[in-house]
């Protein structure tokens, strides 16, 4: 590629760099939390574009620059629209941009729901590395039988090394059932059934994904275990006081207390932060000098890093120069203005 092209990569080439390749999503989402940890990014608040009388449907524009081993600059813009899957479309489409920090000029346009989901579950999968300790649970649960819990299986699949048992709940039983035999087919989960509701899912499961498109808190009451860990990756699913009761691990406190997420509905109720025990880049440098206590149930909440995206992102897009693939846009960028003068401008009489 010369200066002034991009390279646009399809969503289904993205899928087919990807797959199989969790491990190394794994090594480079956990690299990329270690260096927001260390203060080598920058990460503005995520912009929220809502439209009128609707409370489901936006679209948020994630930048970052992310330092250190990686200088990376990019831009996520996904939307989230619930409605989409009655329709048999996906609820979340995105587009993602990667700038040079040099120059600031773009080089690549990547489809990114499919980056924004493998990285959501890669970071659920980190988290899980450190607040089990190594422990391997018995059954995993499931509560939201969509594409990020999907992955989030697939990637907890390549941390464990297999999952012994899955339970499955989904609002949708068809929804469900189908999840269900996905992840027998493409997954190899041998055992899997389905349970009655959300709450019969986390009372009984060592650890719990949960991934719906809740806009309000509808878990409360629920009765944890204390050795539960529960991967809260929709992040509006439980009352403020049950994050209350709870230890609570977030990904970047900052960002987590946003847009009505239970954590800072959590922290409305509380009028403070000290709810929160540690950020999962801290634990993942230092985990002995954080101690959650351990007559409580963890709850990981991840708004969603944006210095995560881009780095899959140019994982992405590294991956796909070596097959010489992509489409190439010759000349997307204008030559330089200096170059445009159609005719030299003459002073002389």
């Amino acid at each position: 590629m010369k200066d002034g092209d991009v390279l646009v990569v399809t969503g289904e080439q993205v899928r087919a760099l990807l797959n199989g390749r969790e491990r190394e999503v794994l090594d480079c989402v956990d690299r990329a939390y270690r260096a927001h940890g260390r203060g080598e990014s920058v990460l503005p608040h995520s912009s929220f574009l809502r439209f009128p009388g609707e409370s489901s449907r936006r679209i948020i524009s994630l930048a970052a620059y992310l330092g250190g081993e990686f200088s990376l600059a990019g831009i996520k813009w996904i939307a989230s629209f619930p409605e989409n899957v009655g329709a048999g479309i996906d609820r979340a489409s995105a587009v993602m941009i990667l700038n040079s920090p040099d120059t600031g000029r773009p080089y690549a346009v990547l489809e990114s729901s499919i980056v924004s989901a493998k990285r959501t579950a890669a970071s659920a999968a980190v988290a899980t590395r450190v607040l089990l300790h190594g422990v391997q649970p018995e059954r995993v649960g499931i509560v939201g039988g969509g594409v990020i819990n999907f992955e989030t299986v697939r990637y907890l699949i390549a941390l464990l090394g297999g999952i012994s048992e899955l339970l499955v709940y989904d609002t949708n039983r068809g929804r469900a059932e189908f999840f269900l035999d996905r992840c027998r087919a493409e997954l190899g989960v041998m055992h899997a059934d389905l349970a009655d509701s959300g709450e019969a899912v986390l009372e009984s499961c060592a650890l719990t994904s949960v991934a719906t498109t809740a806009t309000q808190p509808h878990f409360q009451d629920l009765k944890l275990p204390p050795d539960t860990v529960v991967l809260h990756l929709s992040l509006r699913d439980f009352t403020p006081d049950m994050i209350l009761q709870c230890n609570n691990v977030v990904d970047d406190i900052d960002h987590v207390c946003r847009a009505d997420t239970s954590i800072h509905l959590a922290e409305k109720r509380s009028g403070s932060r000290d709810f929160i025990n540690a950020a999962l880049p801290d634990l993942i440098e230092k985990p002995r000098a954080y101690r959650l206590d351990k007559t409580r149930p963890v709850i990981f909440s991840p708004f969603g890093l944006g210095v995560l995206d881009i780095a899959v992102g140019q994982m992405v897009y590294d991956l796909i120069l070596q097959f010489d693939g992509g489409i190439v846009i010759n000349s997307f960028l204008p030559v330089p203005w200096r170059e445009t003068a159609e005719t030299c401008i003459d002073l002389s009489d």
